[in-house]
């Protein structure tokens, strides 16, 4: 077959994709067996090794990114429950002072707290980030709302453990800790820049208070009682939980995809966890998954500096590491709650983990068909030796299947499948193709996405108010991503 034909089948079968999610209403997991399946048959791979290569490259991904995603959304679930987050953000609160929340939260957001499903972390967070919106100089809500959007989208898919996160370096076979370290290294200049030029544009009359602003409902409660309504329990995957039918695309954020419904529009109540006994400090609780990512860390460094130890290697290998932070927060949250309130949200969590995988695994049978009909190596051919091209157009590639699919992770997957291939050709480090796909994955969150109805509702901002905080803040972020990336090119 031509190179012609193989590029032409490919981008067919991605439309596909896009069209069965988006037109026809097809969940997406089914939709991106489709398109591998069309492409494999297209592209001449035959009936036996398209299936061989569909089942293969969900199998790969899962032995990759299975149980570490699985940990990181029972550690999430059980800090939801022990009620960390709602504590750890009014002890920020405290720290910084109203004036420097915006900073503090969305980088505590994007950098600490991965593990925690978005769409609950935004119902527990809001209240109290309106409570601070409500003390500042100026602009408080779109300051706070748009500190909350680019905090835990950026942190998806640029940080381990998000969920975006993993599956990316699962795919493309970049160690966990190298994820994690150049995660970091992007993540807190991409969210602490995205944010100034943000507060710099409501400073100079970007934000009129009159129509980007609506009063909260009636019967708003505090952190503690708040509860949002969404199209079922979804995790915070950064991904649509897509479904047949009348209902539209959801990224797993919490809230319907639906234009023009907010959040609060039926389903099952995801309710903010109780309280904690007042003798469990919140240095104990979040200490598990914090000594879990050091762990992951140190093993990244000591690797890198070709320092060997057994024992360390074993305790830093992603999986123990997560284990360690699963088995300790168990440990801790049953000390906090109670062990019956442990055992059940340790039940929804293996419910919920479970789209999370079935997900990331059809992105990977997408990904390993497209590497299987050769598209590496015809992309190969059209570029030279500069890094520059490939790594914007992977950028590109996942802005442009965000804003029409409105899924973060499926976005990243698909781009960073069609590049991976030519990363050995041209000398590209694989972490870079991730973190690309991961930034252009975030250009234009917008009706498609849960994050967007919940930060409107449960910040109290009109349709147009939230297209500014939230569409064009984490836009912001996803340019300022890749301009940080590209430097990083020409030293990896």
């Amino acid at each position: 077959m031509s190179d012609l034909a193989t590029m032409v089948n490919t981008g067919a079968a991605i439309l596909a994709v896009v069209v069965l999610i988006i037109r026809f209403k097809i969940n997406p997991a089914v939709a991106l067996v489709l398109g591998s399946a069309y492409l494999g048959l297209t592209a001449g791979l035959g009936t036996e090794k398209t299936v061989e290569t569909i089942a293969t490259g969900f199998g790969d991904i899962m032995a990759e990114v299975g149980l570490l995603i699985a940990f990181g959304v029972l550690t999430g679930v059980m800090l939801q429950e022990t009620g960390a987050i709602e504590r750890l953000v009014r002890a920020l609160i405290r720290i910084f002072g109203v004036n420097r929340m915006p900073y503090a939260l969305s980088l505590t957001i994007a950098t600490a707290l991965q593990s925690i499903y978005l769409d609950v972390l935004l119902v527990i967070s809001a209240p109290l980030a309106r409570t601070a919106a409500a003390k500042m100089d100026r602009k408080g809500t779109a300051r706070m709302a748009t500190a909350l959007a680019i905090g835990g989208e950026c942190g998806i898919v640029l940080m381990v453990p998000g969920v975006g996160a993993l599956a990316l370096a699962g795919l493309l076979g970049v160690p966990l800790g190298k994820m994690l370290l150049f995660g970091l290294v992007l993540v807190i200049p991409t969210v602490t820049i995205a944010v100034a030029v943000m507060s710099f544009l409501f400073d100079r009359g970007w934000w009129n208070s009159e129509r980007d602003e609506q009063p909260y409902p009636a019967d708003d409660r505090t952190a503690g009682d708040v509860q949002v309504r969404s199209g079922g329990t979804q995790p915070d995957t950064g991904d649509p939980e897509l479904r047949s039918g009348d209902e539209q695309p959801t990224t797993g954020d919490g809230a319907t995809g639906a234009a023009g419904k907010p959040a609060g529009s039926g389903g099952v109540a995801v309710a903010a966890p109780a309280r904690t006994r007042p003798d469990t400090p919140l240095p104990l609780l979040m200490a598990p998954l914090i000594t879990a990512l050091l762990l992951i860390a140190v093993g990244a460094v000591l690797d890198v500096a070709e320092i060997h130890n057994p024992v360390i290697e074993f305790l830093a290998t992603p999986v123990i590491a997560l284990l360690i932070g699963l088995v300790g927060t168990s440990i801790v949250g049953r000390r906090s709650v109670g062990i019956d309130r442990i055992q059940r949200c340790l039940t929804t969590g293996f419910q919920e983990s479970g789209q999370i995988l079935i997900l990331t695994g059809v992105g990977g049978s997408l990904a390993a068909t497209i590497t299987a009909t050769g598209v590496g190596d015809i992309l190969g051919d059209y570029f030279t030796a500069s890094t520059a091209a490939p790594l914007l157009m992977v950028w590109a590639i996942a802005a442009v299947l965000h804003i029409a699919v409105g899924s973060v992770t499926l976005s990243a997957i698909t781009a960073a499948g069609i590049l991976a291939p030519v990363a050995p050709a041209l000398g590209i480090d694989p972490v870079l193709i991730a973190l690309a796909a991961g930034a252009g994955s975030l250009f234009a969150v917008h009706v498609t996405s849960n994050t967007f109805w919940l930060l409107q509702s449960l910040m109290g901002q009109t349709t147009r108010g939230t297209l500014k905080t939230c569409s064009v803040g984490v836009s912001v972020a996803s340019v300022v991503a890749i301009v940080l990336i590209m430097p990083l090119s020409l030293v990896l």
